[in-house]
């Protein structure tokens, strides 16, 4: 007689789960992928690091052309990693976008 009782209970609670379940598609639905959140708090905080960065190292570059101790390839290098550092998501995109990821 136990059995059954306890059989019963159990199979009650999970017609209760999954009638709850059915009845809160957005709750169950609602999750996000923690990798792609945790990749975007690490892009936040770079970007949040790097904008003082390079606005210290154009100064930088500034002051040794007045100075003329400046080697233009330095200069050159340097603007391309700003635009490589702050354009990265849609560089990310495009290249993802070529190849139809």
């Amino acid at each position: 007689m136990k059995a059954k009782h306890d059989r019963a209970v159990r199979h009650a609670g999970t017609a209760a789960g999954l009638l709850l379940a059915a009845a809160l598609p957005q709750l169950v639905a609602a999750q996000t992928s923690p990798f792609l959140t945790g990749a975007t708090a690490l892009q936040t905080n770079i970007l949040a690091w790097l904008t003082p960065i390079a606005i210290i190292l154009v100064m930088v570059l500034g002051a040794m052309a007045m100075a003329n101790r400046l080697s233009w390839g330095w200069c050159i290098g340097a603007i391309l990693g700003i635009a490589i550092a702050f354009g990265a998501p849609q560089i990310v995109s495009w290249v993802r976008g070529m190849f139809g990821v």
